[in-house]
């Protein structure tokens, strides 16, 4: 748990103490008190239909050590074990390389002591300065004031081996005798302005928002990103989007069929506002109106990436830095659109084989259920078959019984015609009095099997046609197929 105290909840406490009844806790301070009373240093309660807290023996001790007790506590009783674990650290560098190597090259000590951090911190310096680190590796220690001691034994050529080769870097020239398409186009249509340039809302132009002085090194820049774009096979162009019923205008990188838009604009930091002569003088006529604090300006570095604001489900950019130029990145860019437009066929792929397989399973269900279907209803058809039976034999034993009581010509007229009638009937209910045969199937349909299938049977395209033969097997194992 954290014990510290931000300043509000501190003059809470402080409050809470100096009364000498319950304080009630304002609406604002419910979420304060809370906070006070998970760390133990109040007690609230409802009374009168409010929130009402006093302090704890453990907020006064708050107030007054400035430290929580349970903080204190744990604090001894590390302190207590702090010999114990010191003796069990490594004693000098021999045995802490040692015993990295049985660690698999990584230790970690958690939040120690200051005497067992101490040790361990004489054995890493140990092993640094006399030689025990083994030629080839690299040991690295984090923790050194405070937290958790981790010490590591890094191999330097399997890291280097493990990181990604340096992307190529793409050269800007310092002039450009056949500029790209659309760096030709965008130059036709910079306009006259001789302080600003802004291309963003053009159609079928290259998006820039920077200072006139910029504009022949950043339509340079672009030149030598959009060449190298489609020397590598990509598809450079415009396109014009209806984004909310308005027309949005994009340059974009097409990679694997995934758009990334770009746009090239300068940075801008904020500077005082200095109120013009006309600003001065609406303000005088109405003085309720405010003047911004600050300007936009212009500083002077240049930032490429996913336009601001815009639709893009991808975040990317590059800028100018305070040790390196915008043109130095321009391969990391590249390479950053390749490995997203990577990453996201990688996702379709996989989203492609889950479907499949979604798919899959849902047609062998449907396969499992058709086969449960009919065997129930076979089953059904072959037990009404049989108490049919089983009811014919029973009459016709009935009509027999009856019959052996006398002769026919002794029986009554009425009683003769109802045997006679009861033997018929047993004829008819007599299964065998004909060939059995397989019953029809039942029908295919979605609400005859919704009973028996346990899946949403609107999910894929249903697997019978009209007269119920199956069509879909690929992908169903044949054992499945009903």
């Amino acid at each position: 748990m954290k014990y510290a105290l931000t300043e509000k909840q501190a003059a809470m406490l402080r409050e809470i103490a100096a009364a000498s009844d319950a304080v009630a806790v304002p609406p604002r301070g419910i979420h304060t008190a809370s906070a006070l009373e998970k760390r133990g240093l109040i007690k609230r309660t409802w009374r009168g239909g409010r929130h009402v807290a006093v302090v704890t023996a453990a907020g006064r001790y708050y107030l007054k050590h400035g430290k929580h007790p349970r903080k204190v506590q744990a604090e001894k009783e590390r302190l207590e074990g702090d010999v114990e674990q010191a003796a069990r650290a490594p004693a000098d560098g021999t045995e802490l390389i040692s015993r990295l190597r049985s660690a698999s090259g990584k230790i970690i000590v958690s939040d120690p002591a200051p005497q067992t951090r101490g040790r361990w911190r004489a054995a890493y310096y140990n092993a640094l300065h006399h030689g025990h680190v083994p030629e080839g590796h690299k040991l690295r220690w984090s923790g050194r004031q405070r937290g958790d001691c981790v010490f590591t034994l890094v191999d330097e050529a399997a890291e280097k081996a493990a990181q990604p080769p340096p992307a190529p870097a793409i050269d800007v020239p310092g002039s450009v005798d056949r500029p790209h398409r659309l760096v030709r186009v965008t130059r036709k249509a910079l306009g006259t302005s001789q302080s600003v340039v802004d291309t963003r809302g053009r159609p079928g132009v290259i998006p820039l928002y920077l200072s006139r002085p910029l504009v022949d090194r950043a339509l340079r820049i672009m030149h030598a990103l959009l060449t190298e774009a489609e020397n590598r096979g990509y598809t450079v162009e415009t396109r014009t989007d209806l984004h909310r019923g308005e027309a949005v205008h994009t340059l974009a990188i097409v990679i694997r069929g995934r758009t990334f838009p770009l746009a090239l604009t300068e940075r801008t930091a904020k500077v005082p506002h200095e109120p013009t002569p006309q600003e001065i003088r609406r303000q005088q006529r109405t003085p309720w109106t405010r003047l911004p604090k600050y300007d936009e300006e212009f500083n002077g570095r240049l930032t490429i990436g996913a336009p601001a604001g815009s639709w893009c489900q991808y975040s990317y950019s590059y800028s100018d830095g305070a040790r390196w130029t915008l043109e130095s990145r321009l391969g990391r860019l590249l390479r950053d659109l390749e490995d997203l437009a990577a990453e996201a066929e990688s996702r379709k792929r996989e989203k492609e084989l889950r479907e499949a397989e979604e798919r899959r399973r849902w047609y062998v269900a449907i396969a499992q259920a058709r086969k449960q279907q009919v065997e129930q209803h076979r089953a059904k058809v072959l037990i009404e078959q049989v108490r049919a039976w089983h009811r014919a034999v029973e009459i016709r034993s009935f009509c027999h019984a009856a019959r052996e009581r006398a002769d026919d010509a002794s029986i009554p007229v009425d009683e003769l015609e109802w045997l006679r009638w009861a033997e018929a009937y047993a004829a008819q209910l007599d299964p065998l009095r004909s060939p059995l045969r397989m019953p029809p199937d039942p029908p295919t349909s979605r609400d005859a099997l919704r009973d028996v299938l346990k899946v949403d049977v609107y999910a894929h395209p249903w697997p019978f046609d009209a007269e119920g033969r199956w069509t879909h097997s690929e992908g169903i194992p044949a054992d499945s197929h009903p």
